[in-house]
Order: structure tokens, then sequence, then C-alpha cells
């Protein structure tokens, strides 16, 4: 089992908010590969979660978190992957965005969000973080790329267009 964060920086630009997002196109054999993400990362050996989502933040994009709210816990189970639990963050931040090793990094508007190519379970917990869902726990299954089940806060959920 791995842990990681991931999470989505958010600005109030000149028409509504926006998010940073992480178009992953520069690492070699990268899951993520032509998907949009947020930021983040594994953890180190002894990190907390709060500790790994500040270090990955500073190391892909440069910002410096000034406040920041988990909102959930992602448990990814795959055919393929192994399961992994990912701490779900949003946050404001600092500085100015310098150079991604792992792509190219963009302020996007929220209501577009949801049009990039992203993976289906995003899909299902980007609104919920846009909705002020306080904090929820999400389960999703996934064979090979397909998501195959999505469980929120452990009522069965299967019927995905529920949640969204």
């Amino acid at each position: 089992m791995q842990n990681t964060t991931l999470c989505y920086i958010i600005r109030q630009g000149a028409n509504g908010e926006e998010y940073l997002m992480l178009y992953r196109n520069k690492k070699k054999n990268d899951l993520n590969e032509g998907k949009w993400v947020g930021v983040g990362g594994k953890f180190e050996e002894g990190e907390s979660p709060e500790e790994c989502l500040l270090r990955e933040v500073r190391e892909e994009t440069g910002l410096t978190l000034t406040e920041y709210t988990m909102r959930g816990i992602v448990t990814f189970v795959s055919d393929v992957w192994g399961t992994e639990y990912m701490f779900l963050y949003t946050a404001s931040a600092s500085g100015e965005i310098g150079e991604c090793a792992e792509g190219e990094l963009q302020w996007i508007p929220r209501e577009k969000i949801l049009s990039l190519p992203l993976w289906e379970g995003d899909k299902v917990f980007l609104p919920l973080i846009a909705g002020e869902y306080p904090f929820f726990s999400l389960k999703l299954s996934y064979h090979g790329d397909k998501l195959v089940d999505a469980t929120l806060d452990g009522g069965n959920s299967s019927a995905i267009g529920v949640i969204l």
C-alpha cells in the first residue's frame, strides 16, 4: 500500500475561481501521462500527510502554502497498481510558480476542469471539493484505467452519476 497527497491550489482569477493544474507530460513511465492532476506525491519515510503536502507542493511548483485544509481521504483500489491512500487537500499559496519536472503547470478556471483529460475518479471528487463538501472518504475501484465503482463515505455509490 502506498500513501500519497494531492493538492488543488485555488485562487480568485479575473473570471472566478481557478485551480492550479499539472499536465503530466515530462516524466518517463508516468502512470498519469497525458492527464491533468493537482500537485502532490508519495510520502517519504517518516513524513506526516502535512509534511508530504508542503514538500511536494514546494518541489513541484515553487509555491509556499499559506493555508490548507484536508478535504478527504481517497482509497484507490486497482487490479494493476495496488492500493493507494491519498490525502486530498485544497489550499492557497504565495510565491511565483517555478518549472516542474513532471509536466506543465497552468491556472485553469474551475468550470473548465471537468472537460480536461482527467482520471474518471477525479471527476468524482473534484465536484465534492468544489461544492464545499466538508470532508469525505471515497473509495475508487479501477480495472486497468477504467473506473468500475465509487463508494462515498462507506455507502454504495455504484451509480457514479449520483455523486456528480
